[in-house]
């Protein structure tokens, strides 16, 4: 077998899951996709269901193994009804390159299977195919939530509630890369952001705006204040955090002959430490609470947290570059390239270790209207088989001593102490 030979049936599979996308929690054809090609090159094994769509997949374990990897692919798509192969009905779109990450993980199982070649490899294999990494349609999630279906938006963070990564010391993920690229590249050590939600509604107290203003609170003078103050916060922050915030008006009560009795602000925080995060959530309370003292008027505060911030692990990382170096048919690599975007990779880094392969081959804006792949040959033939050699040269080689391990309860700790940043009345 070989992953040119491979090419033809899973580029088929990676176009159908393009122009078939489906919103996070909700991905029910794409699993059944994944379902059906596992068991058809692994009649017996076990899968494990979770979180609706969420499968595990736990290639044969050998007892002399003392390290568990998780391989994660994500299932979802983007809400972006103007993409031009949008889901009509939804407007779900596969602009975020997810797609491939499924038909990167089945062709690697596929090859690690009829090879059988995971026997020779020194740690236990598993794949992870994860509902919802995007943080959106969350009306839809708080009704699942609601019902007891699911504590997290983020589906990293449920599975981890429920126990699906608990056996592993490090993760593997890979995920295409926005931007053009003259060459084949790939990507390692690009950190992301963790971000919150940030939410205040500043409540003063109508009165006419012609004959008696001045028996009014202006609510909307207060979020005016607070937006300024935003401003004014931003030459406060390290620059290495890369802090980024986007106030918005989410709901309001206001008409031109009435003083603004409510008006609920809104903004995310984001920032490339859990600490810092801290921090920006305490100044921008006390902004909001300041704006709203100003002018004798109340704030209610609201906290939403999104996803901790990922430090990819350099360790890790180490075996990517060494197998760059080696490998004739990609060209590039971009090292540590923070950026402001978020996943809920980040959390699960928190538990253990986990890398982040970027690759390129796509064209048009990620996250937009046209995102597509332009590579096809590079993206689902020749960078799996790169991600192959990755972990056969980790085989043997890894120190345990180097790696990390927390529990969920840990992290549960971490994200109730940033929720508990806010939420006051």
């Amino acid at each position: 077998m070989s992953f040119k030979t491979n090419y033809k049936e899973i580029y088929s599979i990676a176009k159908d899951i393009y122009l078939h996308p489906e919103l996070g929690y909700k991905e029910f054809r794409t699993s059944k996709i994944v379902e059906e090609f596992i068991l058809k090159y692994c009649p017996d094994i076990k899968i494990e269901k979770f979180s609706g769509t969420g499968l595990k997949v736990n290639l044969p374990k050998n007892s002399e193994n003392k390290l568990n990897m998780a391989f994660i692919a994500e299932l979802d798509a983007v809400y972006t009804p103007t993409h031009f192969h949008a889901d009509s009905e939804t407007g779900a779109a596969h602009n975020c390159g997810h797609y491939s990450q499924v038909a990167i993980a089945l062709t690697l199982f596929k090859e690690l299977v009829l090879t059988e070649e995971y026997r020779n490899i020194g740690y236990n294999i598993s794949f992870i195919f994860v509902p919802a990494e995007e943080f959106l349609d969350l009306e839809y999630r708080k009704n699942l939530k609601q019902e007891g279906k699911i504590k997290y938006f983020g589906g990293k963070p449920e599975a981890m509630r429920l126990g699906i990564f608990d056996e592993f010391d490090f993760g593997i993920a890979v995920h295409s890369m926005g931007g053009k690229y003259e060459k084949r590249t790939v990507e390692i050590n690009s950190d992301l952001a963790g971000f919150m939600y940030k939410n205040y509604t500043f409540e003063g107290k109508a009165a006419h705006a012609g004959f008696a203003p001045q028996q009014g609170i202006n609510a909307y003078s207060m979020s005016t204040v607070f937006n300024v103050a935003v401003g004014l916060l931003r030459q406060h922050f390290e620059e290495k955090e890369m802090v980024r915030m986007n106030p918005v008006i989410l709901e309001h009560k206001m008409g031109v002959n009435v003083i603004p009795q409510s008006i609920k602000v809104g903004t995310d925080f984001r920032a490339q430490s859990v600490e810092y995060m801290l921090e920006g959530a305490k100044k921008l309370d006390n902004a909001a609470k300041g704006a709203a003292l100003s002018l004798s008027g109340k704030v209610a505060v609201e906290t939403q947290m999104g996803y901790l911030p990922f430090k990819q692990d350099r360790y890790l990382s180490e075996f990517v570059m060494e197998e760059f170096r080696e490998f004739q048919e990609i060209e590039d690599i971009i090292t540590d390239r923070a950026i402001s975007a978020a996943g809920d990779i980040g959390d699960l880094s928190y538990m253990f270790p986990c890398i982040q392969i970027g690759y390129s081959g796509f064209k048009g804006t990620i996250h937009g209207d046209d995102f597509i792949d332009e590579d096809s040959e590079y993206i689902f033939s020749i960078f799996p088989e790169f991600v192959f050699k990755v972990m056969k040269r980790m085989s043997g080689k890894i120190d345990k001593n180097k790696l990390y391990r927390k529990s969920y309860e840990e992290y549960e700790k971490v994200i109730n102490e940033l929720e508990g940043e806010g939420n006051e009345k």
